[in-house]
């Protein structure tokens, strides 16, 4: 099946993002682990092999070789979900959507998740915290059931399997990911990445914060 990938990101400016590894972090260091997570995602995208990369982007960030870059609209998490589903969709193709938060991610776990659209019309993938870390659909259209989705809580998932079995589409479920929250989900992740960008800028923050002895 043809499927385009989508990464929704924000623009790792300190202070706008990753506010929540504020401490122990400053928001200059927490800038540079929302860079790496984002550059990390970036990389396993590239490796798969899509009819088409997308970044849906709030705010600026440098163009990638191969990519194509829409911007975000709409106000909070659901409306922007709902938009970046419409903004991108592709004729004759499904579209995987991930975010910028799950810098473990590879390039065979993004295949398996858009091979599952073979038998299903939507795959929905958890996050450990119960919302989710991507949405394969195999309509973008079917995107605009996520409107009346309350975003950023722990039955966010559940609730968006929800909304979209009462639209009529059959979903299927993708592998659980822990995403990046606090400085803890950034350590547990990182262990588990440990050749990527993101685990080097969370070593360099804890390393800081162990000598100064108030790692939280």
């Amino acid at each position: 099946m043809r499927f385009q990938l989508v990464v929704i990101a924000k623009e790792p400016a300190p202070g706008q993002v990753k506010t929540r590894l504020c401490p122990p972090c400053t928001p200059e260091r927490a800038a540079e682990i929302a860079r790496a997570s984002i550059e990390d995602t970036l990389d396993a995208a590239t490796a798969t092999p899509a009819t088409r990369h997308v970044l849906l982007l709030s705010g600026g960030y440098p163009q990638r070789p191969g990519w194509t870059t829409v911007p975000q609209r709409g106000n909070g998490l659901a409306e922007r979900l709902c938009h970046g589903f419409k903004d991108t969709a592709l004729a004759g193709a499904a579209t995987l959507l991930i975010g910028m938060d799950t810098p473990q991610v590879t390039a065979p776990m993004l295949e398996s998740v858009a091979s599952r659209l073979s038998n299903a019309d939507a795959v929905l993938c958890p996050a450990v915290d119960g919302g989710w870390w991507a949405l394969a659909l195999r309509d973008p259209a079917a995107g605009a059931v996520l409107a009346s989705v309350p975003m950023s809580r722990q039955d966010t998932c559940s609730l968006t399997r929800q909304a979209l079995m009462d639209n009529g589409w059959r979903v299927s479920s993708g592998p659980v990911l822990r995403d990046v929250d606090t400085m803890g989900d950034a350590l547990d992740v990182a262990s588990s990445c440990s050749a990527t960008r993101f685990a080097a800028a969370v070593a360099t923050v804890a390393t800081v914060r162990l000598r100064a002895g108030d790692l939280t």
